[in-house]
């Protein structure tokens, strides 16, 4: 990933689009991750216990609320920027990815993969299996997942800005809710719980989520 128009779109808080091998084009919704934890994020917090990594937490909203509930919550992103963001948020956070050498690593109690989170690296197997070996033997894993029957998709896509900034490909995956258990025990891992929440203020969008452990 071309880190650039990214950490621009954190900065701003918005204008930063995802555009896909197909043609197709997605906004990323900046200004949720920029916002507070809300809606359906609160779903994924009152299941979050013991030491807690969010992996690719952005601008730090997940890792700020953890802390305010007394869990202690480590982020990791790739970005300078986001860990910025995090830390001025009141979060900790370090820059790394989560396939680099990351502290606790078999001891952390719970992970967390948000905000589309599961499709780093392109191929969701290996991140799961990687995640599984982050964990402690009783750790879970909180992963969000698009909507059911949505398909996986293993795809290239790069951001772009409004201001004409393009980043270089990267390769990208999306899960749907009804293939999480699939994927999940080719990694090694079972679905212990599945769920879904709306999400407002924004009309009746709703989130979809599962935990994980190992099988």
């Amino acid at each position: 990933m071309s880190l650039a128009v990214y950490e621009d779109g954190l900065r701003t808080g918005s204008g930063v689009l995802a555009r896909y091998s197909d043609g197709s084009v997605v906004p990323l919704d900046v200004d949720r991750w920029q916002g507070p934890a809300r809606g359906a994020d609160q779903t994924l917090l009152s299941r979050a216990s013991g030491h807690t990594l969010d992996i690719g937490c952005g601008p730090g909203r997940l890792v700020a609320a953890l802390a305010a509930r007394g869990i202690p919550a480590l982020g990791i992103d790739i970005a300078p920027a986001a860990v910025g963001l995090t830390r001025r948020a009141g979060g900790r956070a370090l820059q790394l990815s989560v396939f680099d050498q990351v502290p606790g690593a078999g001891s952390w109690d719970c992970a967390v993969l948000a905000d589309g989170n599961i499709g780093i690296g392109g191929n969701p197997v290996k991140l799961l299996a990687r995640v599984g070996e982050l964990l402690s033997p009783d750790g879970r894993l909180l992963v969000e997942l698009d909507l059911p029957r949505s398909g996986l998709r293993l795809e290239q896509v790069r951001l772009e800005d409004a201001t004409g900034k393009v980043g270089a490909w990267f390769a990208w995956a999306h899960v749907p809710a009804d293939r999480i258990a699939t994927v999940a025990a080719q990694a090694g891992l079972a679905v212990v719980e599945e769920w879904s929440a709306p999400d407002p203020p924004v009309g009746d969008e709703t989130r979809w989520f599962a935990a994980l452990a190992k099988a």
